[in-house]
């Protein structure tokens, strides 16, 4: 009954990755392969990389499917303290600027986002050190405060390239990974206040975020400038009814919608899949989402439920990100679909993700 009970578990969420994983490379496609041709002269450009970057996320993720969780407790640290230096390496030389923000390390012929390997270290050092400090947690210098060390830096690094957005996104997940594990909530209080107040005020200060805020808050006063993207993504998913135009019949794709395959991935989805499209979609990560839940609820130890737990919020918290943007409910921010759009470190990190989840599934105990 147990065994039957693990395999339902452990292949669901298998099952629902690949699923994912697959339409995003059909969409990839669809929603690139005209502008690639224009660009690159190449119809399958990003198509080629998605699959390259596919098959390493699959190897990492089977690798970690089979090795046991608990080791990379041992990790924690040493990751997260490289993914801070990966950070430090973008205002160098090995840099890659691109549309003015420093996001991207060049690997050889290949660009890599420290910041998607920083979540992940994130999740990682919380869930370890939360489960190591369990009596300690309600105290503010042994429980609190350590984690809130190496936060500071992260999102300080995140926030210089800039990506007022991921930070606000790591900032989400440490403070939903502390209240999940018992932190009292006048310490979350009083860091979400601050966070709030700092964000508030760089919002203020700059005037490219002012626009995206004022934006969104009427896009059609300036469709044709700051509301461009927006108002496109709108007209993507209006135009694409209850079944869509059909896949590959896009035409705000034409170079009207600006990151067509990556950061409004959704609004194309909209358009030539329609509602249907959109709901098929939306199952399938909700069922991913159900999937967490279950081995984070039913696993062994609080190390695992943590981490299992941290992982569910990622993937969940940026697809409601991704999606939210694409249908004007949140202020314009690139926040690739997780195993859907374009992008190989966003990717790769996530099925790493995904494989440490599968571990944590094959390990649950029976709940009587």
């Amino acid at each position: 009954m147990y065994l039957r009970k693990q395999f339902r578990i452990y292949h669901n969420l298998l099952l629902v990755t690949i699923l994912l994983v697959g339409f995003g490379i059909i969409m990839v496609y669809s929603a690139s392969g005209i502008f690639s041709g224009e660009r690159f002269q190449d119809p399958f450009h990003f198509l080629k990389r998605e699959i390259i970057w596919t098959l390493i996320g699959f190897s990492f993720l089977f690798l970690l499917s089979r090795f046991d969780y608990h080791r990379l407790a041992k990790f924690s640290k040493p990751l997260l303290l490289f993914s801070i230096l990966l950070l430090v390496l973008l205002f160098t030389r090995l840099g890659v600027s691109v549309k003015g923000a420093q996001r991207w390390l060049r690997i050889g012929p290949l660009n890599f986002q420290p910041s998607e390997l920083a979540k992940l270290a994130i999740i990682l050092y919380l869930a370890e050190f939360l489960s190591r400090k369990r009596k300690e947690i309600g105290r503010f210098t042994q429980g609190f405060l350590p984690p809130l060390i190496f936060l500071a830096p992260i999102v300080l690094l995140i926030l210089l390239e800039p990506d007022l957005g991921t930070a606000i996104l790591i900032l989400m997940l440490f403070l939903i990974i502390l209240f999940v594990s018992g932190v009292k909530l006048s310490y979350l209080a009083s860091l979400f206040l601050l966070g709030l107040s700092i964000f508030s005020f760089l919002i203020y200060r700059s005037p490219y975020q002012k626009a995206r805020l004022l934006t969104f808050l009427h896009p059609w006063a300036d469709s044709q400038g700051a509301g461009y993207q927006i108002t496109q993504s709108l007209i993507a998913l209006g135009s694409g009814g209850i079944f869509g135009r059909g896949l590959g019949q896009s035409r705000q794709k034409l170079f009207f919608l600006p990151e067509a395959h990556t950061d409004f991935i959704f609004s194309i989805i909209g358009e030539e899949l329609g509602i249907l499209g959109t709901l098929f979609l939306l199952s399938l990560f909700a069922l991913f989402i159900y999937q967490g839940r279950r081995i984070a609820k039913n696993s062994k130890d609080d190390f695992g439920h943590l981490l299992a737990t941290g992982i569910t919020l990622l993937i969940g918290l940026e697809a409601i990100l991704h999606i939210g943007v694409a249908i004007g409910f949140f202020p314009t921010k690139g926040t690739p679909l997780p195993f859907v759009s374009y992008g190989g470190s966003a990717l790769v990190i996530s099925l790493i993700a995904v494989g440490i989840l599968l571990n944590i599934s094959k390990q649950l105990e029976e709940k009587i």
